[in-house]
């Protein structure tokens, strides 16, 4: 079991790790909102969330999601601890819940930077700590489904 947890700790390590350089890397490198053309559907740029998802949520304030943040990174790290059947999906979650945290409590806003589009349609800007909390939550999705299908 112990092996196990250092497993599922060291995911969420490298995940905040790969968050942070890439969020630093943009910041020292790229201009506010600067745009910078990768593909005819992706863009790298620098944008700043002071909200949740897609930006929401605004009005909550900042000490509202530092808070909410903390409470997930400590929930995340029981079930890490308590649920060995779902500790991949929770160490995505609370690596990108960190991630996020971090940018929340230093900046007062998450660091976005990738950009992905159709034609004039521009999906929000997110990170890596977002796309490790997707792939988290479609981790326990997918498993919800699957299990509920042999019930």
């Amino acid at each position: 079991m112990i092996k196990a947890l250092a497993t599922s700790f060291l995911i969420s390590v490298i995940v905040f790790i790969l968050d942070q350089a890439t969020k630093y890397y943009i910041k020292a490198h790229i201009g506010f909102f600067d745009v910078i053309r990768v593909t005819p559907f992706f863009n790298i740029v620098y944008a700043e969330n002071t909200g949740s998802a897609f930006g929401m949520f605004k009005s909550l304030g900042i000490y509202f999601f530092i808070f909410v943040s903390i409470a997930a990174v400590v929930f995340l790290t029981v079930l890490i601890v308590r649920d060995g059947g779902n500790r991949i999906a929770y160490s995505l979650l609370l690596g990108g819940a960190a991630g996020n945290l971090l940018d929340r409590a230093v900046f007062g806003y998450v660091v976005d930077f990738l950009d992905f589009y159709i034609g004039s349609y521009h999906w929000p800007a997110f990170n890596v700590a977002d796309s490790a909390l997707t792939v988290g939550i479609a981790f326990l999705f997918v498993k919800t489904i699957r299990g509920n299908r042999g019930n």
